[in-house]
């Protein structure tokens, strides 16, 4: 079910959110992203290669779509969301960054033609209130609101470009390994040329512990956008993309089992109620 594999997805998402925090305390956000991406495209490889992976009915058109989204997703918008977190807090970033199912939504009617009801727009609004409502935290101020908050809208806006994007080439091929593996294997390449650019002396410096931390976030996101597009197969965006964002509530849930960093409050309650409300109503009405 679509629905399944993107709460799946969520899933993953929220904890590769976890562990890169982990390696946060070891490494900086581009010296992370150097080993999470790469980390994500080698295990998918390795798959093709080893456990033949279907690429069966190959199809120019698409493969050039998913090669050219390497270029924006996940690269662009790992880096995008690292430098607005540096820039903003992850409050600020975290709150704009959950608004990218409405640019999918909308992004899915005027593109590939998906009609909206009354109860996908309200599960919609619902669930992206629920999600700034989570990650919201006491004391968030306006700060990054202003010219420096484009990094994050340009984060949100593209990756509901690529759920739109990558939609559109499954159409023409359904299969959703070939479409993560191409699009990981061209945001490697853009990921090290970034780099190897970088005048920062910080983003070469390696840590055998940070090392294992963002290895592990790229093998949950690698496998959380592998589900997702999985679910894009058979799925309307404007059902995927709003479940998918569901994530900070996973994310939640992982923070007071593992981190113990959340305490129980109304926020927290109204928070989970929207988004809960808004997945039932998307699976079920």
């Amino acid at each position: 079910m679509p629905a399944a594999l993107a709460l799946s997805a969520a899933f993953l998402f929220a904890a590769a959110l976890i562990t890169t925090q982990f390696g946060l305390r070891h490494m900086d956000a581009l010296a992370g992203a150097k080993v999470s991406v790469p980390s994500a495209t080698l295990l998918f490889w390795l798959v093709l290669l080893l456990r033949g992976a279907d690429l069966g009915g190959w199809q120019p058109q698409a493969a050039g779509i998913f090669l050219a989204l390497g270029l924006l997703f996940p690269a662009a918008v790992t880096l995008l969301a690292y430098e607005a977190n540096r820039r903003m807090g992850p409050t600020i970033a975290g709150a704009i960054g959950s608004t990218a199912p409405l640019f999918a939504v909308l992004g899915a009617v005027v593109f590939l033609g998906e009609r909206l009801g009354v109860t996908q727009v309200a599960s919609t609004v619902a669930i992206v209130a629920g999600s700034i409502v989570l990650v919201w935290r006491n004391g968030a101020t306006l700060r990054g609101v202003g010219l420096i908050s484009w990094v994050s809208w340009a984060a949100a806006a593209l990756r509901a470009l690529a759920q739109v994007v990558v939609k559109a080439g499954l159409l023409l091929w359904p299969n959703p390994y070939a479409a993560t593996l191409l699009c990981y294997s061209v945001s490697t390449a853009v990921i090290w040329t970034v780099g190897a650019l970088s005048r920062r002396p910080e983003s070469r410096v390696y840590h055998r512990r940070g090392v294992i931390w963002f290895g592990l976030t790229g093998l949950f996101n690698g496998t959380a956008v592998l589900t997702l597009y999985s679910a894009l197969e058979t799925g309307a965006v404007s059902v995927v993309s709003p479940i998918a964002a569901t994530y900070p509530l996973f994310t939640l849930v992982l923070n007071s089992g593992i981190l113990r960093q959340e305490r129980l409050s109304a926020r927290l309650i109204a928070g989970v109620l929207l988004m809960v409300s808004g997945v039932v109503a998307l699976v079920y009405f």
